[in-house]
């Protein structure tokens, strides 16, 4: 069995599908193959460099540097790209030029493997999906709500500082701007290490094997659950109170969940789920206390009120940096009016229509 294998039969293929950097193209295209190699880079990254495994991986490394060799001297070529390399691909390069395990092994604790070398926001769903174009949202589009920014952000960082941190929920009206909030810290996180995982609802399930997928990486990740409604019933439930709080398994140091929801309790209910007033039966106030236990199992809780008018037109004055002439003043009135209401996502509608 060869490591760093490619899945083309003929390199020049490989070499026409690959997304490479400026530069002489096998060396990045090899390179690329190293930090694709995700069976060798979790093993290295859960268990270490046993010498067993670093006198094997240095007979494959030398092999590949062979192979380079004999490539780059049949087909001379310049450039294929015109990005700038990535930390990880140089690193990549260099431990491959060295032919050296330990390096190679560091390139993995640094960088992690695979799309986690490439990508800072992911999709979990039936797998995880790397986004190639991220939403670069901004907290400075936040406008009104400085102080919950300021309390998640604290406990964000403490997060990436290795600090104790905690689950968060960000709780408020439709169009207020709790995933912008979310998706903003990837945009101010992301050089210090912070990946955001968006987990779909059919993702939820399977999150347990999600969480073993990231534990060993060298990120910090963020588990973003947007607009989160559940019902009890559903098994998911479950799932959800156990990677929160009590489950078996242990939630790994480098994630951290956060909520977005219209519902602050989360749990989709019905009157009829309520135990009337004066019903006996205690099995019915547990289910009760049984729905309401997942929200209490954030630790923070961060409330953006709706909008008002003064709220809305601060917004759209935010988007459109100036100070708002009566008329479009009055045009963005109209537009929230005409049955969009007041809200963020509102302000930055009508700030599309007259931006030039």
């Amino acid at each position: 069995m060869h490591l760093f294998k490619s899945s083309y039969a003929d390199p020049v293929e490989e070499l026409l599908r690959a997304d490479l950097p400026a530069g002489e193209p096998w060396g990045w295209l090899f390179a690329q193959r190293l930090l694709s190699e995700q069976s060798l880079a979790r093993r290295l990254l859960g268990q270490g460099l046993t010498p067993g495994l670093g006198q094997w991986m240095a007979i494959e490394l030398k092999r590949l540097r062979k192979e380079l060799c004999q490539l780059q001297q049949e087909h001379r070529l310049a450039d294929f790209g015109t990005r700038a390399p990535a930390p990880a691909e140089e690193t990549a390069l260099r431990a491959l030029n060295y032919a050296s395990p330990e390096s190679l092994a560091q390139v993995y604790r640094a960088h992690g493997y695979g799309p986690f070398t490439r990508h800072t926001a992911f999709l979990w769903g039936d797998r995880l999906h790397g986004v190639t174009h991220p939403d670069p949202a901004r907290f400075f589009d936040l406008v009104g709500y400085e102080r919950q920014i300021a309390r998640l952000r604290t406990n964000v960082e403490r997060f990436l500082e290795g600090k104790p941190s905690v689950p968060t929920l960000l709780y408020g009206a439709r169009g207020c701007g709790k995933s912008t909030a979310v998706k903003a810290l990837r945009t101010a996180y992301a050089e210090q290490g912070l990946r955001l995982v968006e987990v779909h609802s059919d993702g939820l399930e399977r999150l347990p094997e999600l969480l073993e997928l990231l534990r060993p990486l060298p990120h910090r990740f963020v588990l973003y659950l947007d607009d989160l409604a559940i019902a009890a019933e559903d098994p998911r439930f479950h799932t959800l109170k156990a990677l929160l709080e009590g489950a078996v398994y242990e939630r790994p140091a480098n994630v951290l969940v956060l909520a977005t929801s219209n519902r602050r309790n989360l749990v989709v209910q019905s009157f009829a789920d309520r135990p009337a007033p004066d019903s006996g039966d205690p099995a019915a106030w547990d289910t009760l206390q049984d729905k309401l236990a997942l929200a209490d199992r954030f630790g923070l809780v961060l409330t953006f009120p709706p909008f008002d008018q003064r709220h809305y037109l601060a917004t759209v004055a935010s988007i459109l940096e100036r100070e708002l002439e009566e008329d479009t003043r009055k045009a963005a009135l109209e537009f929230a009016l005409d049955g969009r209401g007041f809200s963020g996502r509102t302000a930055r509608h009508f700030a599309n229509t007259v931006i030039e």
